[in-house]
């Protein structure tokens, strides 16, 4: 598997593409699988001590975009165009939250992935996301 962009390419294109983002997110791995980090701040959390659930869906879709990207290289207008997440256990308030992130299905019109979210240092994880991207036209 040939990549396009490694970790500090996909930071540098989120920092200038989602600089309202770029300082959340943080890659920690790319390769077959795509490791990304939210770095967990008070903003994420929701009342009862535990990280919103539209926080673990932005880092989902940011994963998969990512891990598309590691792939083909900047493509800037690859959108979701549907998207399932399960939650399945409170992620600690306290912890980052890892993200792992695997695509089955890299086409030319669309990309399908898969991310399993932990608490970091769980073994168990929290959520469960499937997304299908749409790909530009090249």
């Amino acid at each position: 598997m040939e990549l396009a962009m490694d970790g500090p390419a996909l930071e540098a294109f989120v920092a200038r593409e989602f600089p309202q983002v770029a300082g959340d997110f943080a890659v920690e791995a790319v390769g077959e699988d795509l490791v990304l980090r939210l770095r967990v701040a008070d903003r994420h959390l929701r009342p009862g001590g535990t990280v919103s659930g539209p926080n673990m869906f932005a880092l989902a879709d940011v994963g998969i975009y990512l891990a598309i990207l590691s792939r083909l290289g900047p493509v800037a207008l690859a959108v979701t165009t549907n998207a399932t997440i399960d939650f399945m256990r409170k992620p600690a308030a306290e912890r980052d939250l890892v993200a792992k992130v695997r695509l089955l299905k890299l086409g030319r019109t669309l990309a399908v992935g898969d991310v399993l979210i932990y608490s970091e240092g769980e073994t168990e994880p929290v959520a469960r996301a499937s997304m299908t991207y749409a790909l530009p036209k090249t």
